[in-house]
């Protein structure tokens, strides 16, 4: 293999595992809530703490990462999260599952600043967008295979020998780290007499920098909000079954993993990432209203909600690129551990308000926000592409 699919293969495992474990948590808890006599809530708490300890602690790990290297951060953060789903299997209650969870929190927080500091130090510039696409596929796949292969162990051998061995499992990269870490390079380190003309703390309270985050959130919460609501509307508003309506998040999904690998091979033959990002995400829009208001047949709703969710996935590596290029040398990790805390963030905040409109007898709303916070996820990207060469600008000497 290239030393770019080596760094690639090794990124992309880690980020599937951080993914796995994430989604690795919500079939347990029908053996949890016996086993410890908590309520549903009380475990919804245990994954909750998981997401929010990880948002809160990628930008403080961001600056770890820029100030004193990724490799080691990455090679502990993996290891902790592994460490800490497998000794699950060992709990004995539910506070020690809520502790567990919050460390492997920690460690997750690790991934991302360490991953996008790695790929951008070691990864040759033409085949950047590729090694971002996949490194995102990755994480994607990751999500999809999570349930399945838990709740298959589960009825093999048991929830404690399945939690333990999915822990298990990755401790192997832990290792394959350590033998490839000569292969992987840190993004740049600024030029100390110079540096960029905005850095640190300051760097991230910078208009395209808040932009960014905007952008992130506003995507991740239309994201979620169909991820969460699609079945249920489609079956309010269209009269779909639940199975068939199941099918189509279903192809939803299999599209923007899908656009993910589209979006990562045009990014490397084009420099208008913006552009591009535009007319996917406003095609995305588009086939979301035309899928929840037109009255289609189900077939072709789900061929146009496939088509929404291929549309969604394209933007991933051009908003991953745009983030990179708006990163000054050496301040890669903190900028992507802050603004891509804007995807569990956005994921949190949409749940709630969507099904408050379904409550209301509103289902068919849902299409409608989906398609406007889309178009505001635009408005925040542009915004912050225009702000970054003025806000990065690195003084003349």
């Amino acid at each position: 293999m290239s030393r770019d699919a080596r760094v690639s293969t090794l990124i992309g495992i880690g980020h599937f595992l951080s993914h796995f474990y994430v989604l690795c948590l919500p079939p347990l808890f029908l053996a949890w809530q016996p086993a410890f006599h908590v309520s549903f809530a009380q475990l919804g708490l245990i994954a909750a703490t998981m997401s929010a300890v990880t948002a809160l602690l990628q930008t403080p790990v961001g600056f770890l990462v820029d100030r004193h290297g990724a490799r080691p951060y990455l090679v502990g953060g993996v290891g902790l999260m592994a460490a800490a789903i497998a000794l699950m299997g060992l709990a004995g209650s539910y506070w020690q599952l809520l502790a567990l969870a919050a460390l492997s929190g920690i460690g997750n927080s690790v991934v991302h600043p360490a991953d996008y500091a790695i790929l951008s130090g070691s990864i040759s510039r033409e085949r950047t967008g590729r090694a971002f696409a996949l490194h995102t596929f990755a994480g994607n796949v990751g999500f999809s295979v999570a349930p399945p292969v838990m709740a298959g162990l589960i009825w093999l051998i048991g929830w404690r020998w399945g939690v333990s061995l999915v822990g298990l499992a990755g401790l192997p990269l832990v290792l394959a780290v350590l033998l490839q870490s000569r292969i992987l390079t840190d993004a740049g380190q600024p030029v100390r007499e110079r540096g960029p003309a905005v850095a640190g703390h300051k760097l991230l309270l910078t208009r395209p920098m808040l932009l960014f985050l905007g952008f992130f959130i506003t995507g991740s919460m239309a994201g979620a909000g169909l991820q969460s609501w699609l079945i249920t509307v489609l079956h309010q508003v269209h009269g779909i079954g639940i199975t068939a309506a199941s099918t189509v998040l279903t192809l939803y999904m299999i599209g923007a993993t899908l656009g993910v690998l589209v979006g990562g091979s045009v990014v490397d033959r084009t420099p208008r990432h913006l552009a591009f990002t535009v007319v996917v995400v406003t095609l995305s829009a588009l086939f979301t209203l035309v899928g929840g208001y037109l009255p289609l047949p189900d077939i072709l709703v789900a061929a146009v909600m496939f088509a929404a969710g291929l549309a969604a996935g394209c933007s991933r590596t051009p908003r991953d690129m745009m983030v990179r290029e708006a990163s000054p040398p050496g301040e890669v990790g903190k900028v992507f551990g802050f603004v891509s805390s804007g995807l569990p963030l956005g994921s949190a905040l949409t749940p709630v308000p969507f099904g408050f409109l379904i409550d209301q007898g509103h289902p068919e709303l849902v299409f409608a926000l989906v398609a406007v916070l889309l178009m505001v996820s635009l408005v925040c990207a542009a915004l912050a592409r225009g702000a970054v060469p003025r806000a990065m600008a690195v003084p003349a000497e």
